[in-house]
């Protein structure tokens, strides 16, 4: 059936063989080592989780409708069941390479959500290609505070940058160094910015990636302080900063009449 709506194509070089690819883009732990939380049955029609958040509601049910190894895998919501499908092919290269491509397909026509996901899906991908080069066959436990404010995306990065005392946007390998107070720290290498994002290649609180952002989320802005961290000690790190950078967050919430 061809796709109605609009959808989103992208597709990104990664470092890897097929068989470690895959496991990043198909399975559970793969997938929540960057992107959000995952459990996935590795079969055709297993069940699959997405956990956007603590509450109930943020966990987002699905299925494995196509499971391929280790070319193809496509999620979507169920028999039957209408909304957003996912497919991911692993293209493999003679240099231990591969392309990874995304066909995010569902879309109605005037979708207000569809330009925050096509920034959202870019920023992903961008933490699989670091995950891949840096970390590849490491779990992450990820700490992903999020607030949506009623406010311009601009206006969220001056609220963000401001708070953590950043001035000037800092360039691709720059050493940043924020702290919300003394036991609340991020600090890494720059590798990547944008228009009000920030991506960082961490080693404090421990080694991951981390990225500062403000973006359109369709009628009110998301602003994010989302972190990777591996090994033991970023577990740790993960479990006790993600409700610190919460409630900070939320102590920078703008004032609505």
């Amino acid at each position: 059936m061809a796709d109605s709506g609009r959808v989103i194509d992208l597709s990104v070089e990664v470092i890897g063989d097929v068989e470690t690819v895959w496991r990043a883009v198909a399975t559970g732990p793969g997938i929540s080592a960057w992107y959000v939380p995952h459990t996935v049955e590795e079969r055709a029609g297993g069940a699959g989780v997405a956990s956007f958040g603590p509450e109930p509601e943020m966990q987002i049910a699905g299925r494995v409708a196509v499971w391929e190894p280790p070319r193809r895998v496509v999620f979507d919501g169920g028999e039957g069941v209408g909304g957003l499908s996912f497919e991911w092919t692993v293209e493999p290269h003679d240099d231990n390479t591969c392309t990874v491509r995304l066909h995010n397909a569902g879309f109605g026509d005037d979708d207000p959500q569809y330009d925050a996901m096509v920034d959202g899906w870019k920023l992903f991908m961008s933490n699989l290609q670091l995950h891949l080069e840096h970390f590849a066959g490491q779990t992450a436990t990820s700490a992903l505070p999020m607030v949506m404010w009623p406010v311009t995306p601009e206006q969220g990065w001056e609220i963000l940058a401001g708070g953590l005392g950043i001035g000037q946007m800092p360039g691709v390998g720059d050493r940043l160094d924020v702290a919300t107070d003394d036991d609340t720290k991020l600090g890494g290498t720059v590798v990547g910015t944008g228009p009000r994002r920030i991506s960082l290649l961490l080693d404090t609180p421990a080694p991951g990636t981390g990225f500062l952002t403000s973006e359109d989320g369709g009628g009110f802005t998301m602003v994010s302080v989302w972190l990777y961290l591996y090994g033991p000690d970023g577990a740790v790190a993960a479990e006790r900063d993600d409700a610190r950078w919460r409630a900070w967050l939320d102590s920078r919430a703008p004032a609505t009449d």
